[in-house]
C-alpha cells in the first residue's frame, strides 16, 4: 500500500506469496523515484523466474548488485540521473526461512504474540551518533540530521556490498510490515503495533497504516507492506502486485505466463 504526499512519489513497492520490499529514493538526490523504480522493476523481474521464491544469501545478494548496476548504467545511458538512489527492505524466502535485508533507513518489523519488534537497524547519522553517545534516544525524533542515511543503493558496487542480510524463522501467525520512514518518522510505534495487531488481514492493516500516517499529517510519502505467514497445502499463484513509482512503470503491468 503506498499513499502520496508529494506531487512525486518516490518510493517503490512489490509483494509477491514468498517475497516482499519496499524502495525509497533518497529525498534530496536526483531522480529518487527513477531509482526505486529501477531497483524494484528489476529485482521483480528475476523474481519472475521462480514465482518470488529465493533459495539463500548468495543468491539475494547476486540479485541486489545486479539491481544496484542498473542503477549505474542508467546514469551512463542519461547523465542527468547522476546522484540518484534508494533505500531497500524486504522479505524473502524460500519456504524454510525468511531473509531480511536492509540497507537505508527503511524499516522491517515482525509482531508476534502481540509484541512489535523491529528486526533492522537503520543506516543514519543519528543512529551512529546515537551509538557513539554523541546523543541520546530522545534526541533522535527531533534531530535535524534524522534524515541523513549512510548507506543506500546508488550504482557503486560497494552499496551492494554494504547490504545488511539476516535469517529468520518462519512461524505461523507472525505479521510483517516493511515501510518506508514516511511512516516511522512520524507515527508512535505504539501506534503502529496496535494498528498491526487490530486489522483483520494484511490489506486491512496496510489501509490502516496508511491512513493512520495521514492523520499524523506525515511530510513524506507512506508506503507499507504488510505480510501473514500461512501455512498452505498448495503452492500458492503468482501474482506480484506493485506500487508507488514501480506500478507507474510500463514494466510492472506486463502479463505472466507463470
Amino acid at each position: 500500500m503506498s499513499g502520496d504526499y508529494r506531487d512525486g512519489n518516490e518510493d517503490s513497492l512489490y509483494a509477491s506469496s514468498w517475497s516482499a520490499f519496499v524502495a525509497d529514493g533518497v529525498g534530496g538526490h536526483a531522480a529518487g523515484e527513477v531509482a526505486s523504480a529501477t531497483v524494484a522493476i528489476r529485482l521483480a523481474s528475476m523474481l519472475d523466474a521462480t514465482e518470488g521464491r529465493l533459495p539463500g544469501e548468495d543468491r539475494l545478494r547476486e540479485l541486489v548488485a545486479i539491481a544496484n548496476a542498473d542503477l549505474a548504467l542508467r546514469v551512463r545511458m542519461d547523465s542527468t540521473l547522476a546522484g540518484m538512489a534508494t533505500t531497500l527492505v524486504g522479505l524473502f524466502s524460500g519456504g524454510e526461512q525468511v531473509l531480511v535485508a536492509h540497507t537505508g533507513d527503511s524499516r522491517a518489523y515482525r509482531l508476534r504474540d502481540g509484541s512489535l519488534a523491529q528486526v533492522t537497524e537503520d543506516d543514519s547519522l543519528v543512529r551512529e551518533l546515537l551509538a557513539s553517545g554523541a546523543i541520546v534516544e530522545a534526541e533522535v525524533a527531533d534531530h535535524p540530521l534524522r534524515s541523513v542515511v549512510t548507506h543506500v543503493l546508488g550504482g557503486d558496487p560497494e552499496d551492494a556490498a554494504a547490504l545488511h542480510v539476516s535469517a529468520e524463522p518462519l512461524r505461523r501467525g507472525d505479521r510483517w510490515l516493511l515501510a518506508s520512514d514516511g511512516l516511522t518518522d512520524y507515527v508512535p510505534v505504539a501506534e503502529v503495533a496496535e494498528t498491526l495487531d487490530a486489522a483483520a488481514g494484511p490489506q486491512d492493516a496496510a489501509d490502516a497504516l496508511v491512513a493512520l500516517a495521514l492523520r499524523y499529517s506525515a511530510r513524506d510519502n507512506v508506503s507499507v507492506v504488510v505480510a501473514d505467514v500461512v501455512e498452505l497445502t498448495d503452492p500458492p499463484a503468482y501474482h506480484p502486485a506493485f506500487g508507488g513509482s514501480a506500478a507507474a512503470d510500463p514494466a510492472s503491468s506486463r502479463t505472466l505466463e507463470v
